[in-house]
Order: structure tokens, then sequence, then C-alpha cells
């Protein structure tokens, strides 16, 4: 007991240790964006501003971050809505079919697509957009987006619905439903924490995306919040506090979105794989 006490104490201190590490970048990037570009070199670095201002944020918001942040809305919503639609309607098929040969292979399908990383498929992504005279465009980024959404998304779903008893499948088929009816009255219901979990994951994923928009994007009007960020970092190239308040304003819908799902996120991430 004693032993396992001590084990304790020693995780928890490695615990404390840990938040620290992450909270301190956290808390230096909100506190440098308050201060005045004079301030911020002639005072403690980690010392909250004395006299804080939001001249910053005016700034970075004068600068055109409504615009970028609805880029960022716009493609975050346009991809995770079709791909968790297609995913799950592409779970429930390939478990309630699990004898047939070709959903297997469509599973099978949906699992190398794991395997592919983004880097090693952006030029050919590259030229297929060029192709499809769909070059900077808010769609060039979504069509991508979704379809490297939909792998995980299947694999996480589809293990949430095979833990669904199969007695409530055969209810449902000796009352009358049709398989479009127990698919959205029954699975739809049920898997309610893994379709939440994959929303939340595949949204953090779109939302942080930066390869795709600065390859598939080049007119400022079609900037995302990533890449604005990273041309705020060049146009303040010596403005430390205003990247900060760009920084701080980037993370901000990222950090509310996590607070709000965090107990769904895992719970499905677990839930999925119980088996």
């Amino acid at each position: 007991m004693y032993k396992l006490l001590r084990l304790n104490w020693f995780g928890g201190a490695l615990a404390w240790v840990w938040l620290v590490i992450v909270m301190l970048p956290l808390y230096w990037v909100v506190i440098t964006s308050f201060k005045t570009r004079a301030t911020y070199f002639i005072t403690n670095t980690f010392a909250p501003p004395v006299d804080p201002t939001f001249d910053n944020y005016l700034t970075v918001i004068e600068s055109g971050f409504i615009r970028y942040f609805m880029n960022s809305m716009i493609v975050t919503a346009g991809a995770v809505i079709p791909a968790v639609a297609v995913s799950f309607m592409a779970s429930y098929a390939i478990v309630r079919g699990a004898g047939n040969r070709w959903l297997r292979s469509i599973n099978t399908l949906f699992l190398l697509g794991l395997a592919i990383p983004l880097q090693a498929v952006v030029i050919p992504i590259y030229l297929i957009i060029i192709r499809m005279q769909m070059y900077d465009t808010l769609a060039a980024i979504i069509m991508p987006s979704i379809a490297f959404a939909i792998p995980l998304s299947v694999l996480v779903l589809a293990n949430f619905i095979r833990d669904v008893p199969r007695e409530l499948f055969e209810s449902m088929r000796v009352d009358g439903a049709t398989e479009w009816g127990t698919l959205w009255r029954l699975a739809l219901p049920l898997t309610r924490p893994a379709l939440v979990t994959v929303v939340i994951y595949n949204a953090l994923s779109i939302w942080n995306g930066f390869i795709l928009p600065l390859v598939l994007t080049q007119s400022p009007d079609q900037r995302t919040m990533p890449l604005a960020l990273w041309t705020y970092e060049g146009e303040y190239g010596i403005n430390v506090p205003a990247i900060a308040a760009s920084v701080t304003l980037t993370t901000v819908p990222i950090v509310v979105a996590y607070a709000i799902g965090r107990r769904q996120l895992l719970s499905g991430l677990t839930a999925g794989f119980s088996k």
C-alpha cells in the first residue's frame, strides 16, 4: 500500500510538471498579446502587463482577421459535415453487411487511406485541382480535407457500431423498419458519442490545416487562419505582441471546441475500441 501511494505521488508530481510545461507557453502568448511593442522589450518576459492594451488585437482584426476566420469556418464546416455523414453511412453498411465481400473490400480501402500521409500526395492533389479549375478557391481545400477525414472516421464509427447489440437491429427488423429507418432511428442515437468524437477531431485537424491552404490557394481573400497566422509573422516580424494576439485569436475556437466536447471525445475514442 505504501509503495502504491509513493508511485501515486510520483505520478502526480509528473502530471503537475507536464501541466506547467504545457501552460507556460499559453500564458506567455496571452500576456504578451496585451503588451505594447515598447514594454515587451523592456519588461520581464513572463511578467503580466502593467498597462494592458487591446491595440494588438485591433491591429490584427483590421488586417483581415474576420475574413480569414470566416474562411476557416466555411472550410471546416464544409469538410466535416459531408465527411462525417458519408463515414457514418459507410460504417453502418460495413458493419451490417459484414458477410458481403464487396463491403469488406471497401472497408479495406478505407483502412488503406490511413497509411497515406498528406505530404506524399500533395503534388498529385495540386495537379488534380488545377485540372478541375478549382485552384485558389475554398472548395479546393474542402475536397481533399473530406477525403482525408473519412478513413479515420469510418474506423472509429464502425468499431462503435459493432458494440451495439445485434438483438436491437433484429428487433427493429421484426418491427418492420427498413435499413434506412434503422440507420437514423437506432444507430444514430446510440453512436452519438462516436459522432461527437469524429466531428471534434476532424474539425480540429482541418482548422489547423496548413499544407492544403498553402499549396492550393494564392490570393489573400482565400487564406485560412493558419495561413494568415504565417503571413502575420512576416508582416509583424518585429511586432511580437501583434503576433501573440493573432496566435491567441486563432487558438480560441480550438480551445473552446475542445473544452465543450472533451468528455465526449475521450468516451467516444475509448468506447469504440472496447472489444
